[in-house]
């Protein structure tokens, strides 16, 4: 049987605005950002098809957009630490403009290759990828048939998409330039193969 994945990312957090990494530091949301995650509770609640269960990374804004969702649905979260953002070593809390001031030929190679030249100090984007979607299989196999909502963060995300659809990990911020703040996902697995059918929803207010 088949089960559908619902990835949605965070909610805006306060340091979206001037485009910071966050990565594995725990940054609250901002108003805007618990709006989201109320538009997020809203579209599950509302859903033709019930969703069977929520599952979120462990990093708290993760946990936090979730929430409205659980209390929709009637649901208890389930975290994973596998589903966490990567850790993004020297660069959590800065720009990449910042970084490119300080080490010109680093941001030069990242953006070439953002896989093979990660930032100084930071997770390696394929173990992040690996285990990503490692969580992912683990999830989709202990509700085969169902639908399951799964909160997580932009690059993991990124990353594990492509790992599943046989993309290359280098390619990963072409391919997925980014994924809106709570928008959903969808992709349906088997357990053998992988189908992305929409990417980067938003999850637009009842009108």
């Amino acid at each position: 049987m088949s089960t559908t994945l619902l990835l949605a990312r965070h909610g805006q957090t306060l340091w979206h605005a001037e485009n910071r990494y966050a990565g594995v530091s725990d940054v609250g949301l901002t108003d805007e950002g618990r709006a989201q995650a109320a538009r997020l509770g809203e579209w599950a609640g509302r859903q033709a098809t019930p969703i069977d269960a929520v599952w979120t990374s462990t990093v708290p804004r993760a946990m936090a957009t979730a929430d409205p969702a659980c209390r929709a649905l009637g649901l208890v979260p389930k975290r994973e630490h596998d589903l966490r953002e990567c850790d993004f070593g020297v660069m959590e809390g800065r720009t990449l403009a910042e970084f490119e001031a300080t080490d010109p030929t680093g941001a030069a190679a990242f953006r070439a290759d953002p896989v093979v030249n990660p930032f100084p100090a930071a997770e390696d984007p394929r173990s992040a990828a690996a285990r990503g979607a490692d969580a992912l299989r683990r999830i989709a196999g202990a509700h085969d048939g169902g639908r399951v909502l799964v909160v997580a963060h932009n690059t993991l995300l990124r990353l594990v998409l492509c790992e599943l659809l046989g993309i290359p990990l280098s390619d990963y911020r072409r391919v997925f330039p980014g994924l809106r703040n709570a928008a959903v996902s969808e992709v349906r697995t088997d357990g053998r193969s992988v189908a992305l059918l929409s990417l980067n929803v938003p999850c637009e207010p009842r009108v």
